[in-house]
């Protein structure tokens, strides 16, 4: 493997992240939101609005439904519209956020839910608001949890980006696709898939390492 190709890899391997703290970043700031209006405004919430529990709902089930690969070519007309290109690793982070986002909002909800009730309603006998509920019990009672699925989410955006390569994506996976598929080379494909391996244990120990942190402060 000559220099040009190593410098290739190194290349991709900061694509992947650029895409990965993209995807996920933005993602949550839409996701998170999200998650929690979904809690809150449940029939068992604080806030019950079933009109907004369930159009939040079909949102972020249709959304879900659509495979990752077709979401990518749907996306493409709104991809170039954002960014002005349908390929790159800019262009890329924009279905990630669009694939995301709901899945985001489902694993932070499922979070909140399972917070204590008899936590959240001695909250509101000692005249909490519904916003000290949310921030000051919901959100630091499920800190653990959302740490968890933060780092699951994670990890499912780099398998996400690694998929982007067949259509256009940065990163190490267009490198496993350009170089290790099509050019019937072997080494390129054992390389980038054992460094995607790598890089999906460090999401994984850090998060874990983290959630651990604060669940021992509890």
């Amino acid at each position: 493997m000559d220099r040009a190709m190593i410098e290739y890899i190194v290349k991709g391997i900061f694509e992947t992240i650029i895409m990965i703290l993209g995807g996920t970043g933005i993602g949550y700031l839409i996701g998170l939101p999200m998650g929690i209006t979904l809690a809150v405004t449940d029939k068992n919430g604080i806030a019950p609005q079933p009109t907004v529990y369930r159009m939040l709902d079909v949102i972020c089930n249709t959304i879900r439904s659509i495979p990752f690969i077709i979401l990518l070519i749907l996306l493409i007309p709104f991809t170039k519209l954002i960014v002005g290109k349908s390929y790159g690793t800019e262009a890329i982070i924009v279905p990630l956020v669009v694939c995301c986002a709901p899945y985001i909002g489902r694993v932070v909800e499922s979070s909140l839910k399972e917070v204590d009730p008899g936590v959240i309603e001695a909250a509101r006998s000692m005249g909490a608001s519904k916003w000290d509920i949310i921030f000051k019990v919901m959100l630091v009672e499920a800190r653990t949890s959302l740490i968890v699925n933060a780092t699951i989410t994670t990890g499912a955006v780099l398998g996400y980006t690694a998929m982007a390569g067949t259509v256009g994506g940065g990163g190490l996976g267009a490198i496993a696709i350009q170089y290790g598929y099509y050019r019937w080379n072997t080494l390129i494909m054992l390389i980038t898939v054992v460094l995607i391996m790598l890089l999906f244990q460090i999401i994984q120990t850090v998060g874990m390492r983290i959630a651990d942190r604060f669940d021992h402060r509890k």
